[in-house]
């Protein structure tokens, strides 16, 4: 499958600056590209619900933000103790 064409470069969106007192860039912008100088960057990416907190990696580079915000809890099946 075919990505983003090379001539238009990564997808972004400008980032507002970090807050003063934790350092932390709250964003709804999911699907965002993870650029090299974001490297060490904390975010706070919405899930829909809340904001999630990602630290960016080296590896993350290249990769969206919304990927490691996961928006879906994991089902588990609750055993019911009514038998009759």
């Amino acid at each position: 499958m075919p990505g983003r064409a090379v001539w238009k470069g990564p997808f972004f969106v400008p980032m507002p600056k970090p807050d003063a007192a934790t350092g932390v860039i709250r964003t709804k912008a999911r699907s965002s590209t993870i650029l090299p100088q974001h490297v060490g960057a904390r975010f706070e990416v919405h899930n829909g619900n809340k904001y999630v907190p990602v630290t960016v990696t080296e590896d993350m580079v290249n990769r969206k933000l919304g990927e490691f915000a996961p928006t879906r809890k994991p089902f588990s099946f609750k055993k019911s103790d009514k038998k009759k």
